[in-house]
């Protein structure tokens, strides 16, 4: 069955680096874009980045622009999330989701994906 499993996640100092990966199965990951969310405590679900299926579109949050970078390994069929700059608020569990046709601006809608992993902590504290 498809199957979206997160991982690397962990306490990290602000400052600091994480790499976060989505393994899938249960289907080719080539045939769909991903995303990444991310759920602090008392917070909605919001978005965080987004890869086409073919890798050549990326988008992303702009509270994480120019820390955070996503990126995609079909022969390991592997979503990746390399985040660095850490902050205090960047904590939160973070989530991947399997967007089931193509998205534009729209990406940023937690309604439009149809798989979701089971999520993976990330604190960021001194």
């Amino acid at each position: 069955q498809v199957q979206l499993v997160e991982s690397g996640g962990g306490l990290v100092q602000p400052g600091g680096s994480l790499r976060l990966s989505c393994a899938a199965s249960g289907f080719t990951l080539d045939y769909y874009a991903i995303a990444w969310f991310r759920q602090a405590p008392g917070k909605e679900r919001e978005e965080v980045s987004y890869i086409s299926k073919s890798g050549s579109s990326t988008s992303y949050a702009d509270s994480v622009k120019g820390r955070f970078t996503i990126t995609r390994d079909s022969i390991k069929n592997t979503v990746y999330l390399q985040m660095n700059s850490l902050k205090p608020q960047d904590t939160a569990v973070y989530y991947c989701a399997r967007a089931p046709r193509p998205l534009g601006s729209s990406w940023r809608r937690v309604g439009e994906y149809d798989y979701w992993g089971q999520g993976t902590q990330v604190t960021v504290s001194s």
